[in-house]
């Protein structure tokens, strides 16, 4: 079957491009392998609309669970306009063992990637892009490595290069309607950063606190940028023109209780350990600032980083019942038929 002219496709050929595997200039950086001698030499990586709403949804349906997966594409050297990057054009999940801490991938894990990398060379369309990154979830926890993600990516690294590491939110994106997501790279072993990476995750649940930002010093973050071909974004249009209703008409405080719930528990055990600190360190004669002069004690700074957190949870409540509040006035006109009934009456 012939396909119809570019023009009626209305596809943008500045875009497509990306999808064009550069094999040539990825067979070069392999043989050069510049990141040897400048450890911040990606600094973007570039996903492609399919990739990520795969990877999304991956993520969503592993639930509290942890799931993994590996993305397929290519590096890209700095030109005048934007610097190295690793351009990832598709992603697919692999069957590992998740917990609500990490995901072990097994021999079958494994022998699933050959085949898989296998059959998309050797299928009617043949596909030469190799796998340059693996990604995983953290339900509700933000977007970093732990001290297992770090040494993976290490790993990874050292024999598989280029390879950047992708960490996806499920339940912050949900609730904030956007995709939290990050990028990351390890540094060489005998190499010191000038600054640790930065590890904004939001409110880190207590169970976690302990790993968050121990390892901060051993990776650094990329860039994250989207893209997507003419055709994808048809697709992504007729989609919205189909569910667009269902889409105004969801409510996140609904479709993502757990998370909310999960979130008021975590703080209640928060404000638990941070209380029994404050006693401890009255008994022995001592106060929780000790003056005004004094510098902040960490007791001090649990409790300013716990009040940013409920002030943080609050204001996503607020704005998801002033949603429900607003969707309610504009798809019912502001009318409430029990009302208009008691009033003819």
């Amino acid at each position: 079957m012939e396909l119809p002219p570019v023009e009626t496709l209305g596809l943008d050929i500045s875009r497509d491009t990306l999808y064009d595997y550069p094999k040539a200039t990825h067979q070069t950086l392999n043989d050069t392998k510049p990141w040897l001698k400048d450890p911040y030499y990606f600094k973007t990586v570039r996903i492609s609309a399919v990739a990520l709403t795969k990877m999304v949804m991956h993520a969503r349906s592993g639930g509290s669970l942890e799931v993994m997966g590996l993305m397929t594409g290519y590096a890209c050297p700095p030109t005048a306009t934007s610097p190295a990057s690793v351009v990832v054009t598709d992603s697919f999940s692999i069957p590992v063992e998740g917990t609500e801490t990490r995901v072990n991938a097994q021999d079958d894990a494994n022998e699933y990637i050959v085949e898989y990398l296998k059959d998309s060379r050797e299928g009617d369309i043949s596909n030469e892009e190799n796998v340059v990154g693996w990604y995983h979830s953290h339900p509700g926890y933000g977007c970093w490595l732990s001290g297992i993600d770090v040494a993976t990516q290490a790993l990874q690294q050292q024999f598989n290069e280029p390879f950047v590491a992708v960490v996806v939110d499920p339940d912050r994106t949900v609730s904030a309607n956007k995709v939290e997501i990050g990028a990351f790279r390890t540094f060489p072993a005998d190499f010191l950063p000038t600054a640790s990476s930065s590890t904004d995750g939001g409110a880190v649940p207590l169970a976690k606190a302990e790993d968050f930002g121990a390892h901060a010093s051993k990776y650094y973050s990329l860039e994250v940028e989207h893209f997507k071909s003419g055709l994808d974004a048809g697709l992504l249009e007729s989609l919205w023109n189909k569910y667009w209703v269902q889409t105004l008409a969801q409510n996140p405080l609904l479709t993502n209780r757990e998370y909310s719930a999960g979130q008021m528990l975590d703080l209640a055990s928060k404000t638990g350990e941070i209380s029994g600190a404050i006693r401890r360190g009255a008994g022995r004669g001592g106060g929780v600032a000790g003056g005004q002069a004094a510098a902040k004690n960490p007791v001090d700074r649990s409790l300013e980083k716990m009040v940013q957190d409920v002030k943080s949870v609050a204001a996503k409540e607020k704005a998801g019942l002033m949603a429900t509040e607003l969707r309610a006035n504009v798809f019912t006109c502001g009318c409430n038929p029990s009302h208009s009934q008691g009033g003819q009456q």
